[in-house]
C-alpha cells in the first residue's frame, strides 16, 4: 500500500469533477467545456462537446490531468477563475 494522501484541501461536485482547492488569494479555479479542435489536422474546426473537466484519477497522480469524458489533457478546457467573498475584517485572519 502507499502513502495516503491528505485531500482535505480539495473540494468535488456531486457529479464527481474535481475543484482546485481554494488558493490564498480567495480564487477557486474550475475547467469548464473542452475547446480542442479535433479537425486542425484537416483545416476544419470541430470540437467534442465535453461541458466540463472530470478528473480521470485522483489528484496528484499523472493522469488527473485527463478527462474522463473526452480524454482531452485539462489545459484544453476553460479555465474559469471564481473569486470567494471573505470576511477580511475579521481578527482572525491577523498574523500575530
Amino acid at each position: 500500500m502507499g502513502p495516503q494522501q491528505d485531500r482535505s484541501s480539495s473540494k468535488a461536485h456531486a457529479n464527481g469533477t474535481a475543484v482546485a482547492p481554494e488558493r490564498k488569494d480567495g480564487k477557486v479555479v474550475h475547467y469548464k467545456e473542452c475547446q480542442r479542435n479535433h479537425a486542425a489536422g484537416i483545416g476544419g474546426y470541430a470540437v467534442d462537446g465535453c461541458r466540463e473537466f472530470m478528473a480521470s484519477a485522483p489528484e496528484g497522480t499523472p493522469s488527473a490531468l485527463l478527462c474522463a469524458a473526452c480524454g482531452c489533457h485539462r489545459s484544453f478546457h476553460k479555465r474559469e477563475v471564481e473569486a470567494v467573498d471573505c470576511d477580511c475584517d475579521s481578527d482572525t485572519s491577523a498574523g500575530r
